[in-house]
């Protein structure tokens, strides 16, 4: 089954499968994309994370960190099916990586460590799966550490994802001693010896009771979710390999089950049957919706159809030696080289000067790329993450992936001042390759302040700079992003905006209501958002203004009374108002809005809202107490403590400005032996006096 890069099938889109590869930080991710590439023949020597030698962690930073950065995408074909693959990063500073390559998968494998079951952010990416609808199977990983346990990571699966998980294997043996699987669905075994295939064999005798007994469980299991598959069952109390096979296929694509199997992908055991599955129950591009993007307002359809119009979304940006990279998913039509595509968004025409296969850093020339392919293209003046690619003749806008709001912080300089040219030129293409950054500049102390999604996530941006650019930057401290949202609100606050200084004037009256979002004070501490309602009867206001009002809110929800953070969670009504029959206009209502509500959030009382992480810290037992001290410390809020092997985990709610350093204060109190997982658990109201700026 091994196939030479170069003579990949173009292929139909339904022999193609969009796969992501979605996991906890350390749960194997990489380690699993390596096996799939080598088993497909992709490459011909064995990566191994340790020894900095992957394909899809190729960036330098990856490779001295030991983690997965950005997002690397690389192609392969299994039983005439071509696999394009994404490995996404696990670390939670990382997660906008993940969405961007969400929005254009059809499905995806989630891999589990067999001790820790899920993990925080194992949780976080499946949430982010479930909003895209990204059908999955999951990949139970490292089976021969010492501590694994199928069945408890099996039920973390269904207690913490609320799915129900459709175990489809059992293991031959146990941490040290596990060499194989029993494939519950064809009811064989599947052993690995110290070479890369699996030997199928006869179930083995001492296992065969319990096998039985799981397949018994498993038909079960999708009789109860599956019609077809009940009626059998009902029939013959039992479910034939054709009958189970289908409706694990439908389940997966529905998402109503989920298929789990097993292995250890550092020692290659379980690997194969781990790609029949993607190919077996994962869908094809033919087997999801069809695309829908807007025009001129209405909404349209495109099938991955080869020969419908044109039609693709950039998901990534990078500047490589090649040139600027635009990867791309085309959802329908078919692209040839030389093209001229239109950007859909900026409303211009671009020319494809080129089409890669992409390899992860290494790409291959084609020709073409068909409905269902994912590609990068060279030649594009200004694409960017999100912008949609399309027929000239039939354009068409594709929803483009969500950025998250940046949670913290740093001031950046360059230290030679014939330098600060050079760092906003580099500083614009890192924005522009990840849009989860963002650049201001501070209108106080004129600094340029750079944002993203944790302390991580800007040590890489900040040497990503040095080393690609070969600058000296300075940094200042980090700082948290926080807003301000209202506790107890106002009504009836009249504002009159009166305007004269010769030729037309401006006239406009207002009356609001300000109140919290969430009056029972539940979710104080979520994003509760903005909402805006108007009461006004009699045509007192007329409508056009009234959109106007509501704008002119929104501009004053930039900069809170407290400290000019952004304000969220409150609800803005407009109750009365009166206009001119010469000087009102939607500008001049515009304003009235704007002002009426910064002085109505001076007379409500507010409170700051700081962003908080639950964090999960494993430690040996004999540690514990001087974490919890230092948890404590740091104004964490303690909810729960497992123990399990001699290591105990600890979550905890902590304020997101009490974890920097917090890595090295734990190596410190634990002799090296702790480590700590976050993921963003909102925002929460910080005490009186706490510094947060």
């Amino acid at each position: 089954m091994r196939t030479d890069l170069h003579r990949l099938p173009t292929g139909a889109p339904t022999d193609v499968r969009n796969l992501g590869i979605l996991a906890h930080v350390d749960a194997g991710k990489t380690t699993v994309t390596e096996r799939i590439l080598h088993l497909t023949g992709a490459v011909h020597k064995r990566g191994e994370v340790h020894d900095g030698t992957t394909v899809t962690d190729f960036d330098p930073q990856e490779r001295d960190r030991g983690i997965t950065i950005f997002a690397a995408a690389v192609s392969c074909v299994w039983d005439g099916h071509r696999i394009n693959l994404i490995d996404t990063p696990g670390h939670v500073d990382f997660s906008d990586e993940v969405e961007r390559s969400l929005r254009v998968l059809d499905g995806a494998v989630a891999v589990f460590d067999a001790v820790a079951g899920v993990e925080p952010q194992s949780e976080s990416v499946w949430r982010q799966a479930d909003r895209h609808g990204v059908p999955r199977i999951a990949f139970v990983n490292k089976l021969d550490r010492a501590g694994a346990d199928l069945d408890t990571a099996v039920a973390s699966i269904g207690e913490r994802l609320h799915t129900v998980p459709l175990v489809v294997q059992l293991p031959i043996g146990s941490e040290g001693d596990f060499t194989g699987v029993v494939d519950l669905v064809r009811m064989r075994a599947l052993v690995w010896a110290d070479g890369d295939g699996a030997e199928e064999r006869p179930v083995p005798d001492s296992l065969r009771e319990e096998a039985h007994r799981r397949r018994r469980l498993l038909e079960e299991a999708v009789a109860e979710l599956h019609p077809a598959a009940l009626e059998e069952f009902c029939e013959r109390s039992a479910l034939g390999e054709r009958t189970l096979g289908a409706a694990l296929r439908d389940l997966t694509r529905t998402g109503e089950g989920v298929v789990v199997l097993c292995g250890s992908a550092y020692r290659n055991r379980g690997v194969e049957p781990l790609l029949e599955a993607v190919v077996s129950y994962l869908p094809s591009p033919r087997d999801v919706p069809a695309v829908r993007g807007t025009l001129d307002g209405a909404v349209r359809e495109r099938a991955a159809d080869p020969a419908a119009p044109f039609a693709a979304l950039v998901f990534k940006v990078t500047s490589t030696a090649t040139g600027r990279l635009n990867c791309l998913r085309v959802y329908s039509g078919t692209l040839r080289k030389g093209d001229t595509v239109l950007d859909a968004g900026a409303g211009r025409t671009e020319r494809v000067g080129r089409i890669l296969r992409v390899q992860a850093d290494r790409h291959t020339d084609v020709d073409t790329a068909v409905a269902g392919d994912i590609v990068a293209v060279i030649g594009l003046r200004s694409g960017r993450a999100g912008t949609t690619l399309c027929d000239p003749a039939a354009p068409l806008v594709l929803e483009p992936p969500s950025a998250a709001e940046p949670v913290v912080s740093v001031a950046v300089e360059a230290r030679r001042s014939t330098d600060t040219e050079r760092l906003v030129t580099a500083l614009a293409r890192l924005v522009e390759e990840d849009p989860s950054l963002r650049v201001r500049t501070d209108p106080e102390t004129g600094q340029t302040v750079l944002s993203g999604m944790g302390e991580l996530h800007l040590e890489v941006a900040v040497e990503k700079i040095r080393r690609a650019h070969g600058l000296e930057i300075g940094v200042g401290r980090p700082r948290v992003a926080c807003r301000e949202t209202v506790v107890r609100g106002v009504s009836g606050l009249v504002y009159r905006h009166v305007k004269q200084d010769g030729g037309a004037g401006q006239f406009a009256r207002v009356v609001l209501d300000v109140e919290p979002s969430d009056p029972t004070g539940e979710r104080a501490g979520d994003d509760g958002g903005f909402v805006f309602a108007s009461t006004v009867v009699g045509g007192r206001v007329p409508q056009e203004y009234v959109r106007a009002v509501e704008a002119g809110c929104r501009d004053a929800l930039a900069e809170g009374p407290l400290g000019g953070h952004p304000v969220t969670g409150l609800r803005v009504v407009l109750t009365d108002g009166a206009t001119h029959s010469k000087d009102s206009s939607e500008m001049a209502f515009r304003t009235a809005g704007r002002f009426a509500l910064r002085e109505a959030l001076r007379a409500c009382a507010m409170v700051v809202l700081e962003p908080v992480a639950e964090v999960a810290v494993t430690v040996p037992d004999d540690a514990v107490g001087g974490v919890l001290g230092d948890l404590a410390a740091r104004r964490g809020r303690v909810s729960g403590s497992t123990t399990r092997a001699g290591t105990s985990v600890i979550t905890a709610t902590v304020p997101l400005a009490e974890l920097f350093g917090y890595a090295t204060r734990l190596r410190s109190r634990t002799q090296g032996r702790g480590t700590f997982t976050t993921r963003p658990a909102g925002h929460a109201p910080a005490p009186a006096g706490t510094p947060v700026r």
